[in-house]
């Protein structure tokens, strides 16, 4: 069985609320109707029981002449009847012609107990209300003692109801024709720009190209809004697709290089034998291509990876353990930095830092000092900074140095152009990011207290600036 659509559920949701709603109204109408006419009823059931009293005591002669105890409502005859005290008729309207009002529990309590009472009775088959009240026992009235009989037909009252109900149901069933209707209209006019990014979707999904872009609405609402958030994700997409193609090409011309060079070397060494400066060219190679392969799984799984939480992790003792391995590199710890620590994955700090400090070595003066500063930045974040003591990248190199496979035209040595990129891959895996001015490269990460806390009221260190990055 197929799904029911959103069309057709929506003009189902209103049409029933339409019907909910009448079916509602047509209780409560009915209800309150009834309860006014039946109020109206008895109200004039008990007034003229109150001019028939007033007759009695008065003039009771009058009771007996025609027409005396007729009476009018809405139309339909009021039916008065005087008993003596003993129950035995005195006088009757004639509009009960030889008919005789029931005498029930109404007219027992009016004779005896001597108070009115309203019943619901039958009179042959008519439904009628009935109002019996005493009468008073002074004067010299046949009827002085007895009771007034008041009655009328409640026909009216129920084909009335009939009639409103009947005209409840047909409101309620044209209402919710009527919402149907407008809902259908409603709802295709809403639902026209969803299925026009329902078919620009499946012709990108066709085409499977990223580069198109579904139709936006005219119009500034939720559809518009997310019209506009796939095309943002859209164009994610086409970006993180040129990145992995360019990522792709670039690979493929790095690992050419040593492959080419490693099948000379091995078609030179097959014809003239083992050579040692052959031999070293072989391993030079074979290890050029270990690291640069070993950097591509690197940025793969740092690209694939989900946002870092790992431990908690000190700063100051990674960075010291890290730098404690080139005897050249020198530690400095900013005032409040002594025990600033992150939340991340110490194996991939390490390595951002061991980057950096590789970088340093590999493109700053030989056997030159290399320094490594931890400080606060904020009371909320830190930064690890390297500092070698050469020229650096120029502004504009500056821009490119994390980029993939890009290398200063002045760098010496072979190699991969990876090794920043995955530093700012892993700073931005942990919530931070990494700059490069001149020769000094800096990762900044969120840190994991307050450092204020812990900072004491001290200069500054002189390899900071106002922001805590190494001048």
């Amino acid at each position: 069985m197929s799904a029911i659509g959103l069309r057709a559920r929506v003009v189902a949701a209103a049409a029933a609320a339409i019907v909910v709603a009448v079916v509602l109204l047509g209780l409560a109408v009915p209800a309150l109707l009834e309860r006014q006419l039946s109020g109206a009823l008895d109200d004039a059931l008990q007034a003229r029981a109150v001019d028939v009293a007033r007759l009695a005591s008065a003039t009771p002669d009058l009771l007996t002449q025609a027409g005396a105890l007729e009476g009018r409502l809405t139309g339909g005859s009021l039916y008065v009847q005087v008993l003596d005290r003993r129950g035995r008729l005195v006088a009757r309207s004639s509009a009960l012609g030889s008919r005789l009002l029931p005498a029930g529990a109404a007219t027992r309590t009016a004779l005896r107990a001597r108070q009115g009472a309203f019943a619901n009775e039958l009179l042959g088959t008519e439904p009628i209300r009935l109002f019996a009240a005493p009468l008073g026992e002074l004067g010299a009235s046949p009827a002085a003692g007895g009771a007034v009989i008041v009655a009328g037909t409640t026909a009216d009252t129920r084909e009335t109801l009939a009639r409103t109900r009947r005209l409840v149901l047909l409101c309620a069933l044209a209402a919710a024709a009527l919402a149907a209707l407008l809902a259908t209209l409603l709802t295709r006019r809403a639902l026209r720009p969803l299925r026009r990014l329902s078919s620009g979707a499946r012709a990108i999904t066709t085409t499977a190209d990223a580069s198109e872009r579904l139709p936006v609405p005219a119009t500034r609402d939720e559809v518009g809004e997310l019209a506009q958030t796939l095309n943002a994700m859209l164009a994610s997409l086409e970006r993180a697709r040129e990145n992995e193609r360019r990522f792709v090409a670039d690979a493929s011309h790095e690992l050419r290089t040593p492959l080419t060079a490693l099948r000379g070397n091995a078609a030179y060494v097959a014809r003239h034998g083992a050579d040692p400066a052959a031999l070293a060219d072989i391993e030079a190679g074979a290890a050029r291509l270990a690291t640069l392969l070993d950097d591509l799984l690197a940025l793969a799984r740092e690209d694939a990876a989900a946002p870092a939480r790992g431990e908690e992790v000190d700063l100051p003792a990674l960075v010291a353990e890290v730098a404690a391995l080139d005897p050249n590199t020198e530690l400095v710890l900013e005032p409040g930095a002594e025990n600033a620590s992150v939340r991340g994955e110490p194996l991939a700090l390490e390595r951002a830092v061991g980057n950096l400090l590789r970088n340093a070595r590999e493109h700053g003066p030989a056997a030159g000092q290399i320094t490594v500063t931890v400080g606060a930045v904020g009371d909320d974040r830190v930064h690890i900074t390297v500092q070698d003591e050469g020229t650096g990248l120029s502004d504009e190199e500056a821009a490119h140095a994390f980029e993939r496979f890009w290398r200063s035209p002045h760098a010496r040595g072979a190699g991969s152009g990876l090794g920043l990129a995955i530093v700012r891959s892993i700073a931005e895996r942990h919530g931070g990011w990494a700059s490069a001015s001149g020769a000094c490269f800096t990762i900044e990460l969120p840190a994991l207290r307050d450092l204020s806390r812990s900072r004491p009221t001290t200069p500054s260190s002189p390899l900071s600036d106002d922001e805590g990055s190494p001048k």
